[in-house]
């Protein structure tokens, strides 16, 4: 340092960001459940889709110097997003869906004990005035998951279709009573489930999808092929639902988590 160089003092230490100090407290004070299944080859799918097919064109055991992988894959794969373009022609598509609406506070409806003993169970709305007993009203703008116990079924694609000796399937799914409600009463924003579809077999057995049709035709979305309800919290606890952003598209594997407190 020369006799005329000044020395300049430090910076004065600013306080943090507020949304840093937020981070931090979240991930002192949460717990992060993933509810997506990893998806592969071979995977329980609508039986009308093809199976997935992945190959490697670049592959360092071969001599590259990296690795790539080539999926070819339906849009609707494993846990994924079911935008309304996906039955309703030019309706809302997966980048039409604001990013405001991947941060919502999560509803669980638990109806794993019946389903236990009754395949083809759906929830009623002395379930839902029973969640509102206990927790108050759904909050408006919420994303409701229907807690089946389904997901420990995967990846058995017999499991999860459960068809009887003459090829229907018995498996739970909504109900348009209670959809009805969650819609047109609460206002809430999405749906999610943990088996392939939101009518129950019975009904997509017989080429029904009159449930599903609704939530859609209500420019609404939602999330099939959930994982691991049953570790999370039926009120109290917020998703995040995202996936990547296919100009017009009409469905993705997403990526799918809650954050909640232990208890």
């Amino acid at each position: 340092m020369t006799p005329n160089t000044a020395v300049t003092a430090p910076a004065a230490v600013t306080a943090e960001p507020p949304l840093w100090a937020l981070h931090r407290e979240l991930m002192g004070a949460t717990v992060r459940t993933d509810l997506t299944h990893a998806f592969h080859p071979g995977q329980p799918h609508f039986a009308a889709f093809p199976d997935e097919r992945r190959e490697m064109p670049f592959d360092m055991s071969r001599g590259d110097g990296f690795n790539v992988h080539l999926y070819t894959i339906v849009g609707q794969w494993g846990t994924h997003v079911d935008p309304p373009v996906h039955f309703v022609d030019g309706a809302r598509t997966l980048d039409g869906i604001p990013v405001d609406e991947m941060i919502l506070p999560l509803v669980v409806l638990d109806i794993a004990e019946r389903v236990a003993t009754d395949p083809d169970a759906v929830p009623t709305l002395d379930d839902v005035a029973a969640w509102e007993a206990r927790h108050g009203r759904i909050p408006q703008g919420a994303f409701v998951a229907l807690r089946t116990g389904w997901g420990r079924r995967w990846p058995d694609p017999a499991a999860m279709a459960n068809k009887d000796e003459a090829g229907v399937s018995h498996c739970p799914g909504w109900s348009a009573e209670v959809l009805r409600y969650l819609f047109e009463e609460a206002g809430v924003t999405a749906i999610g489930h943990e088996q392939t579809d939101t009518d129950p077999g019975l009904a997509t057995s017989a080429g029904d999808f009159g449930l599903e049709n609704y939530v859609l035709r209500r420019d609404r979305w939602q999330i099939e092929l959930m994982a691991n309800l049953d570790a999370v919290p039926e009120a109290g606890a917020l998703i995040v639902a995202t996936w990547p952003k296919p100009q017009g598209g009409s469905g993705f594997p997403a990526r799918v988590f809650a954050l909640h407190h232990q208890d």
